[in-house]
């Protein structure tokens, strides 16, 4: 009997993640399609959660559930999941569309010249390309507020550095891997900082603390190193500078 291929077959795989958190699988690759059964599950979860149920995580492909398994048992968990699941394109809502104020000037983009080098193109050229293209936010992780997009141009998916580089600024815009990242938090990174945004996708203590959500999708709007100053000061300042589509 053949084993069941998962990216075509429409029941998600169960998978243990220690005795206390279970993996919804739906696929193996970065796939809009997948995404949205991740996130249809994860609504569906949080609007209607079985007791017992602590926390839901999701990913490009996959839903962690940690669960307490002294009240919920890891089969009356899997029947709850499987009462939620719904079929492939049954929206969960359409996500918000972002307009993000993006720099690419060489002073905000330490690494755009080296970019454009690998990828064979001048680094005018770089910019266009990242700034037309439409991103979907996947997911959160690594740290709070490093958001995951898709979408990233084929001509800019350089794999990853093969060594970190030193740390990048806040609001760096990346790409690496065929993906691209905006992160919030200064860190070493593999990825390549390609631009960088004066919006903070997190800020503790507002409402909310994550400002784009997972299956939201966004574009970079170009702006010179002037302005960027200016927004980079009211975003200080608490104000939302991105621009959120009616």
């Amino acid at each position: 009997m053949a084993a069941p291929d998962p990216e075509t077959d429409l029941r998600p795989r169960f998978l243990d993640a220690g005795e206390a958190a279970l993996v919804v699988e739906f696929g193996a690759r970065v796939d809009p399609a997948i995404n949205d059964r991740v996130l249809a599950l994860d609504a569906a979860l949080t609007a209607e959660p079985p007791r017992g149920l602590a926390e839901t995580v999701p990913t490009y492909r996959s839903l962690m559930v940690h669960y307490d398994p002294l009240v919920l048992s890891r089969a009356a968990l899997v029947a709850a999941v499987e009462g939620r699941l719904t079929e492939p394109g049954a929206a969960r809502g359409a996500g918000r569309r972002w307009t993000m104020p993006c720099c690419y000037d060489p002073a905000f983009a330490e690494d755009i010249a080296e970019v454009a080098e690998l990828a064979g193109r001048d680094v005018a050229a770089v910019a266009a390309l990242h700034a037309e293209a439409e991103y979907r936010v996947y997911m959160y992780g690594f740290a709070p507020g490093f958001a995951y997009l898709g979408g990233l141009p084929e001509a800019l998916a350089l794999p990853r550095r093969p060594s970190p580089r030193p740390p990048h600024p806040p609001g760096a815009v990346m790409i690496g891997g065929g993906l691209a990242a905006i992160g919030t938090f200064p860190m070493p990174t593999g990825w390549y900082v390609l631009a960088r945004t004066p919006e903070r996708l997190f800020v503790e203590g507002r409402d909310p603390a994550f400002l784009i959500e997972s299956g939201d999708t966004l574009r970079f709007e170009p702006v010179d190193a002037d302005t960027f100053s200016g927004l980079e000061r009211r975003a200080a300042g608490g104000e939302i500078v991105a621009r959120r589509a009616s």
